[in-house]
């Protein structure tokens, strides 16, 4: 971001005429959140994921159903019967927060694989742009505004669509 801002100041001193230079500049977040590969991405993980979620709701049902097991039936158990089940609710405890823990890791793990691959597919796409409509210059984040004239967001993200159309139309 230094070297784009250091890069702008230049152009701007120098004796370039800024009239022949063609800046534009692009919303990471925008194109992040409308981009279909984002939606595609999310929608695979919440699959590759649901079985492990899935499988945590129900240890934590187990959990309540085993914990309102005890409060109701406490005082007609023997004491080595509550011990048990206590030591038990406590067991499940444990075993939930591991799995909670390590679905969190994986999760985020896979979600920011998918998005790196997203980041890199964007900036891909941003230099295709610039090349293909000549532009010198495209700004991103740090960007304090961009006119709808130079905002180049709207174009990636169709020109994402488009990609995208056409890689899930290619086996």
């Amino acid at each position: 971001m230094r070297k784009t801002l250091l890069a702008l100041a230049m152009l701007c001193s120098s004796s370039v005429v800024v009239a022949d230079i063609k800046i534009g500049a692009v919303d990471p977040a925008k194109v992040l959140e409308q981009a279909p590969q984002a939606e595609a991405a999310r929608a695979m993980l919440e699959k590759e994921f649901s079985g492990r979620d899935q499988e945590l709701v129900a240890l934590q049902q187990q959990y309540r159903t085993l914990e309102e097991s005890l409060s109701k039936n406490s005082l007609m158990m023997s004491l080595e019967q509550r011990n048990n089940k206590e030591r038990e609710l406590r067991t499940l405890q444990r075993d939930i927060e591991r799995t909670q823990e390590a679905f969190r890791d994986d999760l985020n793990l896979r979600r920011n694989e998918e998005f790196g691959k997203l980041q890199r597919e964007i900036y891909e796409a941003i230099i295709k742009l610039a090349e293909r409509e000549g532009y010198d210059l495209i700004l991103s984040e740090g960007v304090i505004y961009a006119s709808d004239k130079v905002d180049l967001s709207d174009q990636l993200i169709k020109q994402l669509e488009q990609q995208y159309s056409q890689s899930k139309s290619t086996p």
